[in-house]
């Protein structure tokens, strides 16, 4: 579990097609405190297990991840290429804030950028989704863009607005991002839930 709150950008060292899988090696900076083999990290929002930590001296530590063909196909992590930002955050603990809302690492499809673009000292982020992600966007809900906790500002046909605050926009991948790029989207966990429910309670008085 995390919370959309990205704490920092990692940079793609290397990409290998395996016979099993796709091998994924990003170089952690502040991520890597205290990382093991076994743990969560969320890259662009998606939660990947590392299989292997390599430490390179002043290079610092290299994780590995191994992406299934499902993982692969369905985020943005196959349009990286060596040098590219991710972003990173550590799986939640039980005893921290939870600044975002809460985030899975469960990536349901990806959106592409229609409008990306500064204005005043903001920035307007416009996406255009899947319907299996905008039937949970509400206006003013909450939304993960590339594992960041952000706040929906319109809803519209087939798409939603986000708009990013400077800080958001520095200390993010998103600063790389151009308009027709894919990003990766999870909706808010609690609409599944409600309307899992919901149809529960449908089907009982049917």
């Amino acid at each position: 579990m995390f919370t959309g709150i990205v704490e920092e950008t990692g940079v793609v060292e290397r990409i290998e097609p395996t016979e099993k899988s796709i091998a994924l090696t990003v170089r952690p900076t502040l991520c890597a405190k205290g990382l093991k083999v076994g743990d969560s990290l969320a890259v662009n929002g998606c939660c990947l297990t590392v299989v292997k930590l390599t430490r390179r001296g002043k290079a610092g530590v290299l994780a590995r991840f191994d992406l299934l063909r499902e993982t692969w196909d369905r985020t943005n992590l196959q349009f990286v290429q060596p040098g590219s930002k991710v972003n990173l955050e550590r799986s939640l603990r039980a005893d921290s804030r939870l600044g975002g809302h809460f985030v899975t690492g469960h990536i349901d499809g990806m959106g592409t950028i229609t409008r990306w673009e500064r204005s005043g000292q903001d920035w307007v982020l416009d996406v255009k989704a899947p319907a299996d992600v905008m039937r949970y966007l509400v206006f003013k809900g909450s939304i993960a863009v590339d594992g960041i906790s952000l706040t929906v500002a319109a809803v519209r046909r087939g798409g939603f607005r986000i708009w990013i605050i400077p800080h958001t926009w520095e200390v993010t991948a998103l600063c790389e991002r151009r308009a027709g790029d894919a990003v990766n989207l999870e909706a808010d966990l609690v609409g599944k839930y409600v309307e899992k429910m919901l149809g529960q309670m449908d089907l009982k008085r049917r």
